[in-house]
């Protein structure tokens, strides 16, 4: 009776105001109009029994029920690709997943090693969402994070991918301008992380004149010797070689962390995703 009473447009409306908070938002996505959201959306929850959202302050917030259907929600959207796939050239595992990582990790760690996978397994496709805030796992954003923070809790496996090694850069000539050089650090959110907590030891933080969490605007003003900054040993292998820079190994190094939608730790087509994006990172630990 349930499968006559619902079909894959209910369940699409269930996602979109999940994922956008209110019916104005999920109708704008669907482009229906948002009173037929309201209107469909009573009748699936007649339909299940189940209240599906609860308003507060303004913003529809899903319930427990809510949460277990829009997994379901998930893994048929991912099927639905899966059989678009189908076809000569979807031989092995076949999949869309969404990798969110920094800018930085994606550029100089994931897509050098994308081409090579991506043809190896053709079945496969691989989208990268790349930021320097926290992926919203909780609303589906990303399928797998890469992230430099570990979050505190989350409906999700967290594994720890790499420990980077971190070095501090300042001009290799001695003489400074009288107000000494300009130091890069981390913005106030980042106060925990070992760059920031290094800087602060040394006295440098509060001396602060550049501040960013974007590590190429940091590479850009080291180069010109007039900054002190801490980079990752992957984005700075070549300045170590430098000999107008003086670069010294911070006793600590920074975790990198895999976040996984727990859905996903079964599906073996993103075993091989997960197992991939493991490989790519393996090396770090051991520089």
């Amino acid at each position: 009776m349930l499968n006559q009473l619902m079909n894959w447009d209910d369940l699409r409306i269930i996602a979109a105001v999940r994922d956008e908070g209110t019916y104005a938002g999920a109708s704008t996505r669907l482009r229906i109009d948002e009173t037929t959201v309201a209107r469909r959306l009573a009748r699936i929850q007649r339909t299940l029994g189940v209240t599906l959202f609860e308003a507060v302050d303004g913003v529809r917030k899903p319930t427990a029920g809510c949460e277990a259907i829009a997994a379901h929600i998930q893994a048929m959207a991912r099927h639905v690709v899966e059989i678009g796939t189908v076809g000569p050239r979807a031989a092995g595992p076949v999949g869309r997943f969404r990798i969110a990582s920094t800018n930085t990790m994606a550029e100089e760690i994931l897509s050098p090693r994308a081409g090579q996978f991506l043809t190896k397994n053709p079945g496969l496709t691989l989208q990268f969402l790349t930021s320097s805030e926290n992926v919203n796992f909780s609303r589906w954003e990303a399928d797998l994070a890469v992230r430099l923070r570990k979050p505190d809790k989350g409906d999700f496996s967290i594994s720890k991918l790499a420990d980077v090694r971190l070095y501090l850069f300042e001009a290799a000539d001695t003489s400074e301008p009288a107000d000494g050089p300009v130091v890069c650090c981390y913005p106030g959110d980042l106060d925990l992380t070992p760059e920031s907590q290094f800087l602060a030891a040394k006295g440098l933080q509060g001396r602060a004149r550049c501040v960013t969490d974007n590590i190429r605007i940091i590479r850009a003003l080291i180069e010109t010797q007039a900054a002190v900054g801490i980079l990752p040993q992957y984005i700075c292998e070549d300045l170590l070689d430098n000999d107008r820079l003086r670069a010294t190994p911070l006793p600590k190094r920074r975790d990198v962390w895999l976040l996984v939608q727990n859905h996903l730790k079964r599906d073996h087509a993103a075993r091989i995703v997960i197992d991939w994006v493991r490989e790519c990172f393996a090396g770090l630990s051991r520089q």
